[in-house]
């Protein structure tokens, strides 16, 4: 269903992975990747420190809090991922410390809103400096995976990648309360609900829970997304798909709510949201190697900024 490919394999020179990675996005848009060589230690430091902010009392949070797109906290209640497929959802049921790029272009209406500083807690300092060790190995695995996906379909490695020379991002902590805190969910409520992501490789490392991750799946429909906590979950987005000419599927998926038979639950996700430059020009390819003839080139931010714009609630 969802296949592993190892990057330390690719980076041999194993002709086996770059098959695996298109079967895997034509069918679900999703990935195991393992090999990565991310430490574990520095994903538990994230976690700890991640934890910590979100255990600060709400007004000591709502200090830093932002809207979708922003840099700090996004309390409960802000999001509501249902939405970006037309149909109006209750509010996911999490909450989320967000960051990005400080790298800015110069430009200051780009830089507002795709390169504004990021906003750190003074009472959880810790978390400053784990987050920015962790997104940079982020970086490092997502634009590999971009070399990757470009290997896949035979074309140089670094087709996307020259894309990506100050590519913006977005890095969120996940926090999904436990059935204990938010109560019964609304019908049709979700910790996050059922959409697609917007970038180009989202990269996640989550804990497994009975409120879990869920992946529709070409053919069979939902089911439970695989585990290994040795592998990051990978996905394409939007514009991954739309460069690949619809070959790829951005891969759709969910949260479930918290469940009556762990109500005590409480997942804590890492999830690094990979784009490219703010202002890259995305070709989708076509056929054969596409699937469509007919599909227009983009900018990226503007592609983006629609997408954002949909999820937000309020």
């Amino acid at each position: 269903m969802i296949p592993t490919v190892d990057l330390s394999a690719w980076r041999a020179g194993d002709p086996t992975v770059g098959p695996t990675v298109d079967e895997g996005l034509q069918k679900a848009g999703f990935l195991l990747a393992a090999g990565h060589g991310v430490d574990d230690a520095l994903r538990a430091d994230v976690r700890a420190a991640a934890r910590r902010f979100f255990a600060l009392p709400t007004e000591v949070k709502q200090k830093y809090a932002v809207r979708i797109g922003g840099r700090g906290w996004l309390a409960p209640g802000v999001e509501a991922n249902g939405n970006v497929e037309g149909v109006e959802t209750p509010p996911d049921l999490k909450e989320s410390f967000a960051v990005g790029p400080e790298t800015p272009t110069g430009d200051p209406a780009v830089d507002a809103v795709w390169f504004p500083p990021n906003v750190w807690p003074a009472e959880v300092p810790e978390l400053r400096e784990a987050v920015a060790r962790y997104v940079a190995a982020m970086t490092t695995v997502s634009l590999e995976l971009l070399e990757v996906c470009a290997d896949a379909l035979g074309l140089p490695r670094d087709t996307l990648t020259a894309l990506a020379g100050n590519p913006t991002w977005t890095f969120n902590i996940n926090r999904y309360p436990p059935l204990t805190e938010v109560g019964e969910p609304e019908p049709g409520q979700f910790r996050i609900g059922a959409h697609t992501d917007f970038g180009t490789v989202t990269v996640l490392d989550r804990e497994p829970g009975a409120g879990g991750l869920q992946v529709d799946v070409d053919g069979t429909g939902w089911a439970d997304a695989p585990y290994d906590p040795a592998a990051f979950t990978v996905n394409a987005g939007d514009l991954l798909a739309h460069w690949s000419g619809l070959r790829w599927r951005s891969g759709r998926h969910r949260v479930l709510p918290p469940q009556p038979d762990a109500p005590n639950e409480e997942l804590v996700s890492l999830v690094f949201f990979f784009e490219l430059d703010h202002d890259a020009l995305v070709t989708p390819l076509a056929p054969p190697v596409g699937r469509h003839a007919d599909l227009e080139p983009v900018v990226s931010a503007p592609f983006l900024r629609e997408r954002l714009d949909a999820i937000s609630v309020g």
